[in-house]
């Protein structure tokens, strides 16, 4: 498995990476296993990513396509945790206008 679940409340499921490296040799199947979980749970995920020291565009790709698929089951997807270097690659490619980024769960959660 590389991803975790954290805690599951009425509202949200929270979900942890366990990918440090996320690339193509695993983007598809990340992208099958979150969204198996949106599927599964029917809410939304709230997913830390804390762990990922580097990113590219395939797996950039196979986030947005979850996200597209949580939205299209009237769920959202949101980040939390990411790193400096991986938060300035969103931004630079307007990603943080797409998915909402916060800091922690609890910032994320008190909406």
């Amino acid at each position: 498995m590389m991803i975790d679940i954290e805690n599951v409340t009425d509202s949200y499921v929270s979900l942890k990476s366990n990918v440090t490296e996320a690339n193509l040799n695993n983007s598809e199947k990340f992208k099958a296993e979150l969204i198996a979980f949106i599927d599964e749970h029917n809410k939304k995920v709230v997913l830390d990513l804390s762990s990922i020291s580097y990113m590219d565009s395939s797996f950039l790709g196979a986030l947005v396509s979850s996200l597209k698929h949580a939205i299209a089951s009237k769920n959202d997807i949101l980040l939390v945790g990411l790193k400096p270097d991986i938060h300035n690659l969103f931004s630079l490619i307007r990603l943080d206008k797409v998915f909402k980024i916060y800091k922690n769960l609890t910032e994320a959660t008190a909406i």
